[in-house]
């Protein structure tokens, strides 16, 4: 399979805690890709440098051949890699449709004076953005929300608008940050089946998430960090088996359940 991005020895420190060590891996185009590992293992510090929020003291994230840009979160964007947050990061006063529509802008041809003069081109694509966020809304399955203000709509579905802004940036990679934390076990079962469709519909996802039987279920491949470092990469059952991984993520010989991320 071909590479989509790839990071070469990244280092992220701050002041004197190491929160990411030379941590080397790759992510192939059309897979769902897993990053686990134990409280404070460095999964969200990752995401943050992959998506520009933080600039890493060392290394460089390669994506569709091209470095990414550090400390500039628009530019990633711009160069196709959409993120979730951890903690849900919405327009609460806008409504659901108004969410994904923002999410658009990046891909706007229109300018400030052609917007403010309601030009045909303005009107025009302003037409096309509103269809395809209510697109987007029906393709999560929250399109009878539209016109809901999103700090009224339920946890689960707030999750699923946040997607939903993600993929109107048009994302080659989708980052997706513990998507199923707080949902229930029907929710869950639901975002696992809209993750595989969108990797179904070509968008390569990567997947940070404590709930061990989602990921195990739904990635190829995972990747596991522990204080920072990188100590395993490989498809889900041999991961598994992993010594390390058994005793930095299960717990020893496994008898301890797995922690959520950070």
């Amino acid at each position: 399979m071909i590479t989509l991005l790839e990071a070469k020895h990244v280092t992220k420190r701050f002041g004197g805690l190491t929160a990411l060590s030379d941590v080397s891996l790759t992510i192939r185009k059309g897979e769902v890709y897993g990053l686990i590992g134990p409280n404070g293992a460095g999964k969200t510090t990752f995401f943050n440098v992959l998506t520009g929020a933080y600039v890493p003291e060392e290394g460089e994230i390669i994506f569709n051949g091209t470095e990414l840009p550090t400390g500039k979160p628009h530019e990633v964007v711009a160069a196709g890699i959409a993120r979730t947050f951890q903690n849900i990061r919405l327009f609460r006063e806008l409504t659901a449709l108004e969410n994904v529509m923002a999410g658009h802008h990046i891909r706007s041809r229109a300018n400030p004076f052609s917007i403010l003069l309601q030009t045909r081109h303005a009107r025009e694509e302003e037409r096309l953005i509103t269809e395809r966020a209510f697109e987007l809304l029906r393709y999560v399955g929250i399109e009878r929300f539209a016109d809901t203000v999103s700090k009224n709509l339920s946890y689960g579905d707030q999750r699923r608008l946040e997607i939903a802004r993600a993929l109107a940036t048009e994302p080659q990679l989708l980052a997706l940050d513990e998507p199923a934390a707080g949902m229930n076990a029907t929710e869950t079962g639901k975002l696992r089946e809209l993750v595989q469709t969108i990797r179904h519909d070509g968008v390569t996802v990567l997947l940070i998430e404590h709930d061990v039987k989602l990921v195990m279920g739904l990635c190829d491949r995972l990747a596991v960090l522990d204080f920072g470092r990188k100590i395993a990469e490989d498809v889900p059952a041999e991961v598994q088996k992993n010594d390390a991984v058994i005793s930095a993520y299960l717990g020893g010989h496994g008898t301890r359940k797995a922690g959520a991320a950070a």
